[in-house]
């Protein structure tokens, strides 16, 4: 973890924030992503609240100074839990502490964590509130935009007034509802209906509170479109699968006067992160496999996919591969 003096991090701003994602947004790839953008707030994988309790306490809360501004996403609902590890995130030097309200899979569901939450509202005031009494670091919810069951416009906004009443100040709306039984995590995120709309009424109801739209998203003009409506954007896959669209987040979303930096300075900021990694015994490919998405459109994008994903695990000389993974960026 990283305890480093706050005054050099920069601005914790959510007008464009990169999801958390489950096997995807780990302490490599935020680093990686970081490289694209200055300003991008960050968040981690969803952590339990059992395994920051019971387990690895330390591996679970490691990152690296360089991805601040960066928040942790929680998983549970016991509220005492829940404050004791937002009193370890805080201590970590998280910017932002959220809870997750919006994961529909049957795992999560078990441990009534997730989106299931959202038919116990008191409850997830409860949660909030018991973090915000142990921390002073800013607390926000992710949710869906209902559950079946409880798909009505009338009941997200007595959700989002339950929980703004316990204290919460900002939240983050996928613009879907979660259907908790019969499809899969990957199809909740693609079968039920956009509904952005929905997302926009929620701000100008509650004008107070902070709403930020998550959900589809795939473009900076979409996200400027959304920022008439919004205090600020979320994009998940899209920003995993095609990360460079980041390096273009700071001047178009945050008027930053920095330059872009190109493909291949963004995976050349990455040697000494990779040679301390491997130095500690990590292999390549914990790091390699989150940079895939910069290579599309252009001769040599196959090839170096390929030695970063297939070469990468057969080679003798990790860093000898790196750069010739580095070389056919060149220019781009």
């Amino acid at each position: 973890m990283s305890l480093e003096n706050t005054a050099t991090r920069p601005t914790l701003s959510r007008r464009f924030c990169v999801a958390p994602m489950m096997d995807w947004t780990d302490r490599h790839c935020r680093y990686f992503l970081r490289q694209l953008s200055q300003h991008a707030l960050l968040y981690t994988e969803m952590v339990t609240t059992g395994a920051l309790l019971h387990g690895d306490t330390e591996r679970f809360l490691r990152y690296h100074a360089d991805e601040h501004p960066l928040a942790i996403q929680l998983g549970g609902s016991n509220p005492a839990d829940l404050a004791a590890c937002a009193k370890l995130a805080e201590a970590a030097g998280y910017a932002e502490v959220n809870l997750n309200v919006g994961c529909p899979s049957d795992r999560v569901q078990n441990n009534m964590i997730g989106a299931c939450l959202m038919a116990h509202p008191a409850l997830v005031a409860d949660c909030v509130k018991a973090m915000r009494d142990a921390v002073q670091t800013p607390v926000t919810v992710k949710h869906r935009i209902g559950i079946n069951g409880r798909e009505s416009y009338a009941e997200l906004c007595d959700f989002v007034g339950s929980i703004a009443e316990a204290g919460c100040e900002t939240f983050i709306a996928h613009a879907r509802i979660a259907i908790l039984e019969g499809l899969s995590p990957k199809e909740n995120r693609e079968i039920p209906p956009l509904k952005y709309d929905w997302v926009y009424q929620l701000k100008r109801d509650f004008p107070t509170l902070e709403i930020i739209i998550n959900g589809g998203i795939k473009t900076l003009a979409e996200c400027q479109e959304h920022l008439q409506h919004c205090d600020g954007v979320m994009l998940g896959r899209e920003a995993y699968h095609n990360a460079y669209l980041l390096a273009e987040v700071d001047a178009a979303l945050f008027d930053a006067q920095h330059p872009a930096p190109t493909r291949e300075q963004a995976l050349r900021a990455l040697r000494p992160y990779l040679e301390q990694h491997l130095a500690e015994g990590g292999a390549l490919h914990h790091v390699t496999r989150h940079v895939l998405g910069l290579a599309q459109g252009f001769p040599g994008a196959r090839q170096f996919r390929q030695l970063l994903s297939t070469n990468v695990h057969k080679t003798a000389d990790p860093l000898g591969l790196f750069d010739q993974a580095c070389a056919l960026l060149e220019g781009r």
